[in-house]
């Protein structure tokens, strides 16, 4: 069948599915996710976050003059409720100052839908909203008419649900299903398919399809298909910037990554990576290397040149490159052991295992294998108490710092309060003591409407954060605004209490000793958060801990500090399963499990399990 191209899109209306306009899948909106039916619009009844208190999306409801401000939404009645949430575009002239001459209201519901479903502004895993699948299209996005076209009894749809190895393989029958007149054109098509589908799969992502939302990619697999993206750019002079390509990645797999960068740089490129892998750094034309450690005390060009001048250099990445490192280990003996039967989520092919506890448990297998699916889905839904040390973001409260994610700062006020003869609270900036102006933040949020809010520092307090009596009072000749400044080195050094000085040497443990009391947790890496969390939880026992990858970020001499931490959680009485494919965590494990052979479809079965020197 020849036909216009657009008729197999579902960005378009000649093919999208009518019926969730090409998403594949259609969201309602949790009315009681929405509300909080005991407060009043005044109070801060609307939970999305873009009708919080003082937004401009909450004025454009108050000053519409169709709703009591300060009545409970559950005494509402249902024609309140009703023009509240589903009212069309009502215009209102205001005379208030500091807003526009006339402001426009749309009901609640209808706004959200408008402006986060049907703008695809991805609202998945929002509490807010409710997925399911299309009925009409049964998520294949397309209308009936597109999905009627079949290739070699495929149609679309199908074909984009393989694997790339799959549909690689499959492209390669294609045009033998056309006869001569024909055979040539899809032999021309087939063959650009195939060489981008070849840089994918050489890359490491053969276990991808091309129906996978790009969002549900991990950061590895995004890079990969950009870089595979780019090889077939005939393009040259460009400057390539990688930021750890290497992260997910198998160790069979960093040669072919290594071999297309350089296929990038023999087009006539520049490829700048930026990277720990020591096979990565040991392909490299040039080095680069910055530190001599992190923080405050990194920033400084420490070498640059090639492999064989680095071996000749005292930096640490040299030390940790070329020394023959070489420690001991004692393979401890399980207490016990996890269960897992007849497991078949996603590629998982009934998998029944036997999990050792109280002992440190390497997963590993290729990109794909299942080992992600096998712990984070599987394990933690039989074993919910697990405790997940991630890379993802500590907290989200503009508030929180590390001393206060640590409970350091309780003991730090009564410190200051027993020095000063003051109320403790006095020295927090969420209590009596906080700037009034900035309510504690250092920061005032400038309002842009329909721009981002851009965040200035507090004219008042000049971002301290504390009441100006509150700055006047020292302990040993610092205010707390001052102590908050100092780093976690620092503090050990300035702190008598025993109890501080143990909580921040966990911190300084995990190699975060260049962080500031004060800093906030936003702006740690994920790396830096991750360690936050082991460092907060090395003091428990008798918990199960799961690490998705944790040395991804991680330096070399990194590394080798959080294999001594992993070690001492384990020491302590805790089960440690890691999820890792660098070889100095597998090394030190007491137990491996191997998944694979392959990854997608390839994947999900039990290759090997034992000490690593089994």
């Amino acid at each position: 069948m020849i036909g216009d191209s657009v008729m197999f899109s579902f960005n378009r209306p000649e093919g999208m599915c009518p019926a969730c306009r090409g998403l594949g899948k259609s969201y309602t909106l949790n009315e009681e996710a929405l509300f909080n039916w005991d407060l009043s619009l005044n109070q801060g009844a609307i939970l999305h976050p873009r009708y919080k208190v003082d937004s401009y999306f909450l004025r454009t409801v108050l000053f519409s003059r169709l709703f009591d401000n300060d009545k409970p939404l559950k005494k509402f009645t249902r024609q309140e409720l009703d023009t509240l949430l589903y009212s069309e575009k009502i215009v209102r002239k205001t005379r208030t100052e500091g807003l526009p001459a006339s402001m426009s209201f749309k009901g609640i519901i209808n706004y959200c839908r408008d402006t986060e479903i049907d703008n695809e502004d991805n609202p998945a895993g929002n509490p807010f909203f409710a997925m399911k699948r299309c009925e009409v299209c049964g998520g294949a996005r397309l209308n009936r008419k597109a999905l009627s076209v079949k290739i070699a009894d495929k149609n679309i749809q199908e074909i984009c649900a393989m694997e790339l190895t799959e549909l690689n393989d499959f492209l390669i029958e294609v045009p033998d299903h056309h006869n001569d007149l024909y055979r040539s054109m899809a032999e021309t098509i087939t063959s650009k398919i195939r060489k981008r589908l070849e840089y994918l799969i050489k890359i490491g992502v053969g276990y991808l399809s091309l129906d996978r939302e790009t969002a549900t990619l991990s950061g590895g697999e995004s890079q990969r298909v950009k870089m595979a993206r780019q090889l077939d750019c005939d393009l040259t002079g460009l400057v390539y910037i990688l930021d750890e390509p290497s992260i997910g990645l198998h160790p069979s797999d960093i040669s072919n990554l290594i071999s297309i960068m350089r296929e990038l740089r023999d087009k006539g490129n520049s490829v700048l990576v930026i990277e720990h892998d020591s096979g990565v750094i040991c392909s490299a034309d040039y080095i680069i290397d910055v530190g001599p450690e992190g923080g405050s005390r990194g920033g400084h060009i420490v070498f640059e040149g090639d492999l064989e001048k680095l071996k000749g250099s005292r930096t640490l990445t040299s030390e940790y490159l070329f020394s023959k490192k070489t420690s001991g280990r004692d393979v401890r003996e399980p207490s016990g052991s996890f269960e897992i039967k007849n497991a078949q989520v996603n590629n998982l092919k009934n998998l029944s295992i036997s999990i050792p506890s109280g002992v440190l448990v390497c997963i590993t297998g290729v990109a794909g294998s299942g080992k992600s699916t096998l712990i984070n889905n599987v394990f933690t839904g039989v074993y919910p108490e697990s405790v997940i040390i991630d890379q993802s973001a500590v907290t989200r409260s503009r508030r929180s710092t590390p001393v206060s994610y640590t409970k350091v700062l309780d003991l730090i006020r009564k410190e200051f309060s027993a020095a000063t003869g003051k109320d403790h609270g006095l020295f927090s900036f969420n209590s009596s003591g906080r700037c009034p102006e900035c309510n504690g933040l250092g920061e005032v949020e400038v309002e842009m409407h329909f721009l981002e809010n851009v965040s200035v520092p507090c004219e008042a307090c000049g971002g301290k954060r504390f009441r100006p009596e509150v700055l006047d009072l020292k302990m040993k000749g610092l205010n707390i605004s001052e102590v908050l400044e100092l780093t976690v080195e620092e503090a050990i050094q300035f702190f008598d209490h025993k109890e501080i000085k143990r909580r921040l040497g966990l911190l300084s443990d995990v190699g975060l000793g260049y962080l500031r009391l004060g800093q906030n947790l936003g702006t740690l890496s994920g790396g830096e958060a991750q360690r936050v969390k082991i460092g907060s939880e090395l003091r428990k026992s008798g918990c199960i801990y799961i690490m998705d990858e944790p040395t991804t970020g991680l330096h070399m001499a990194d590394t080798s500090k959080l294999i001594h931490l992993i070690h001492r959680l384990v020491d302590a009485g805790n089960s440690v399963i890691v999820i890792e494919h660098n070889l100095e965590i597998i090394a030190q494990a007491d137990w491996v499990i191997d998944l694979g052979p392959g990854g997608g479809s390839r994947g999900g079965r039990l290759m090997a399990q034992g000490t690593p020197e089994q």
